[in-house]
């Protein structure tokens, strides 16, 4: 009787511990948010505009990232992104202006998509048996919320005792040392004849003229804009917005005394839901139709989000939304890009997921952005966040029409 292939290899285990790291960095910009703006006196949307300008490179960087991997390794890949991480963040903390802020972010969204989702789950997906695949992809991606569950009250803790420049030194150093998890990220190239025989143009042309892949691109747009926003203006929506904390409550018992501080752990609990949640959804991927399970998971955010901002902002509703919402978080992503893997081939994974994340990207651009930028304009995070709950229920409606089929299944059934 053949032996079952394992779940946990060191690829899975080298690729979770990288996107945990990077993550864990990536979650705690929000925080970061207030203390800046109150030592340089900036608006809210220049440091907005610079994390927007972050989101939007490592979307641009995604499918690049993707085909540096596939043409010349993938370490190779993980080191180049993990340089340029590390450089944004020495020179972010010198910059002394918003410009120099922003443009520095593009560094620290390249090594972002160097060391993220469209490169570690395309080692990771190539790895893994066919059977595993939709799991281990899962289980890779709650390994970024394992990050963002320490990331943020990190980034809290150490601001308490150190200026943010020398925390953005500390975050350097850290994603420079998970370098050494590389000897483990070896995985062999898995692709059908018909894949191996097919261009990275022809792969390209094909998945383009696809409607099911412009679909795809346009769903994943709202899950960029929802997670950016929050990511970057939930510590400090929470902050100015929530009711107060009492000082008899449990929270207060647990040493949560400031909306500030919630704020931080608002993103941790988000993170902490989401590793079940990310999980639960890689494995109903693999019993499941995805477009439909992602619709469903479109459809609750928009409904958790809407019900949200409608009540009042207490310190119990930020729990109980960062609960809801965090197990919808990035339980879109393994199935994303098992749909990606599914329809298109293993061959070509990292550069196709690599476009379509692009839109999430874009998404996040604008989520973020626009976030600061009515925040100024209006005072608070309202219509900003009503904006997120349409693009919500946009994208439950356009994973509808996906053919969820291998696009290449009659060419291989040919051979």
């Amino acid at each position: 009787m053949p032996q079952k292939a394992p779940l946990i290899t060191p690829v899975l285990i080298g690729g979770c511990l990288v996107i945990m790291i990077g993550f864990a960095i990536r979650a705690s910009f929000g925080v970061f948010q207030i203390p800046i703006a109150e030592e340089f006196g900036w608006p809210r949307a220049e440091f907005s505009l610079a994390i927007a300008v972050q989101n939007l490179a490592w979307g641009i960087g995604q499918p690049l990232f993707g085909a540096v991997a596939e043409r010349f390794g993938d370490r190779r890949a993980i080191v180049l992104g993990a340089l340029f991480y590390a450089a944004g963040l020495v020179l972010s903390a010198f910059a002394m202006t918003p410009g120099s802020m922003q443009l520095l972010e593009i560094l620290v969204g390249f090594g972002i998509a160097g060391t993220g989702f469209g490169v570690i789950l395309a080692v990771v997906g190539r790895a893994a048996s066919d059977e595993n695949r939709s799991l281990a992809l899962g289980i890779a991606t709650a390994a970024g919320s394992a990050g963002q569950v320490f990331g943020a009250p990190v980034a809290e803790l150490l601001l308490a005792s150190f200026p943010w420049q020398t925390v953005f030194l500390i975050f350097a150093v850290a994603i420079l040392a998970v370098l050494a998890v590389l000897p483990m990220m070896r995985s062999p190239v898995m692709a059908t004849r018909a894949e191996l025989e097919q261009s990275m143009g022809q792969a390209l042309l094909q998945a383009f003229r696809d409607p099911s892949f412009s679909l795809i691109f346009l769903g994943f747009f709202s899950c960029g804009y929802q997670l950016a926003f929050i990511t970057a203006h939930f510590p400090a929506m929470v902050t100015e917005m929530c009711g107060a904390i009492s000082p008899n409550g449990y929270l207060a018992a647990l040493g949560i005394t400031t909306t500030s501080a919630l704020g931080a752990v608002a993103i941790a609990v988000i993170g902490l839901a989401n590793i079940a949640g990310t999980i639960t959804a890689a494995w109903a991927g693999k019993r499941w139709t995805k477009k439909y399970l992602l619709a469903g998971i479109y459809l609750a955010r928009t409904v958790i989000a809407a019900t949200f901002i409608l009540m009042p902002i207490t310190p119990a509703s930020v729990l109980i939304f960062s609960l809801l919402m965090g197990a919808l978080w990035l339980a879109t992503v393994p199935l994303t890009s098992g749909l990606v893997a599914h329809i298109y081939g293993l061959r070509y994974m990292g550069t196709l997921y690599g476009f379509v994340f692009l839109s999430h990207q874009i998404g996040g651009f604008l989520g973020v952005w626009l976030g600061g930028a009515l925040y100024d304009v209006y005072g608070d995070y309202t219509l900003v966040w009503w904006v997120g709950v349409a693009v919500g229920a946009f994208s439950a409606l356009v994973h509808l029409p996906i053919r969820e089929k291998p696009i290449n299944a009659p060419l291989m059934a040919a051979q």
